[in-house]
């Protein structure tokens, strides 16, 4: 099978190629450092398949040149599937699949590591001591042992995080969610009925939902009114789940104390690339980056070699099966479950 694999860093390429042929060499690669748009997506012709990650966009127009190209299958290699119209693939017979899960223990471990960041400033104790300023002024946290952290979402990723949390740091955990875990208690979780009862009483409040409708900028005016004064915001997630406007507001009034952020809503224009000589021309990302309580990263709690591993494994089995088949085990459709 002839796969165009879209938006590839070279740990994506070593990953996948390893992959194939450990499974065989089924697939022969196209990698493409460009993301797939409207203007890219002709160069996926003479491609049975499309490989994609975050945010390769893949709507409803995209996916009519992709199918005309003759183009059968696309392939994500993660596990969200906002950017891409299930709809629209389905009505044009195009299969997708995604990698359900590939390692939510990297994204825990990393969502933790970031919320000690911004809670005990390990950022800015590091810089200082590199410029030789031993000062301890301004480096003050709190313990994490007592407080109430707030859980959004509890898959895989949002459990595994309240575990480390309650477990490891003798944290109270609370987690909402529509679909509770019938298991969250073994991790240490505790469901409030409502999110409004999660946001007046967590000392950190941590995302963990995918992005859909009924979740984009659930973190906005209204719900930020209703957070404690001082809360610490952490989003390993998806950028649109938090409308940075309304985070602006509330980090300039001091209602929000810390925001640690792996992602961002309009991410995709500076992301996976080298940006450092270039002008950021998203006002608000560049505002958002100028807060000294504002500790951000690119994208990248997903990344351990476990992850990409799995990622590639199965983004390769999906394919295959894919095409022996008509379809395999993480096959998406238009309403997946």
């Amino acid at each position: 099978m002839k796969i165009a694999v879209f938006g590839t860093r070279k740990y994506d390429q070593d990953s996948l190629r390893a992959a194939n042929e450990k499974q065989g060499g089924f697939a022969a690669f196209t990698f493409i450092d460009a993301l797939l748009d409207s203007q890219t997506a002709i160069l996926a012709a003479d491609h049975e398949a499309v490989c994609l990650f975050v945010n390769d966009i893949c709507d409803k127009p995209v996916l009519e040149q992709l199918r005309a190209l003759g183009v059968k299958f696309i392939a994500l290699r993660c596990a969200g599937f906002n950017n891409v119209d299930l709809k629209a693939a389905a009505e044009l017979g195009i299969k997708v699949a995604r990698v359900p899960s590939y390692s939510p223990e990297a994204v825990a471990e990393f969502c933790v590591g970031m919320m000690m960041t911004v809670v005990r400033k390990y950022h800015k104790a590091y810089a200082r001591v590199r410029e030789g300023n031993f000062l301890l002024d301004g480096l003050l946290g709190f313990n994490l042992n007592g407080k109430t952290i707030g859980i959004i979402g509890t898959g895989k990723i949002g459990l595994l995080t309240g575990r480390i949390l309650s477990k490891g740091f003798n944290a109270n955990v609370i987690a909402f969610d529509p679909y509770p875990s019938p298991s969250a208690g073994e991790y240490g979780i505790t469901y409030v009925d409502k999110l409004e009862d999660l946001l007046k009483v967590a000392d950190i409040i941590s995302l963990h939902c995918p992005l859909m409708e009924s979740t984009k900028y659930i973190i906005c005016d209204d719900s930020i009114a209703k957070m404690k004064k001082g809360v610490v915001l952490i989003n390993t997630s998806r950028g649109g789940l938090i409308d940075t406007y309304a985070l602006i507001r509330a980090l300039k009034t001091g209602h929000i104390s810390a925001v640690g952020l792996d992602v961002y809503e309009r991410e995709s224009s500076y992301f996976f690339a080298d940006s450092s000589a270039k002008v950021i021309h998203d006002d608000t990302f560049a505002r958002l980056l100028s807060f000294y309580n504002v500790f951000m990263t690119g994208h990248q709690a997903f990344l351990t070699e476990e992850a990409l591993t799995n990622i590639a494994d199965t983004t390769i089995t999906n394919l295959r099966d894919l095409e022996e088949t008509g379809t395999c085990a993480c096959v998406l459709s238009e309403q997946p479950k």
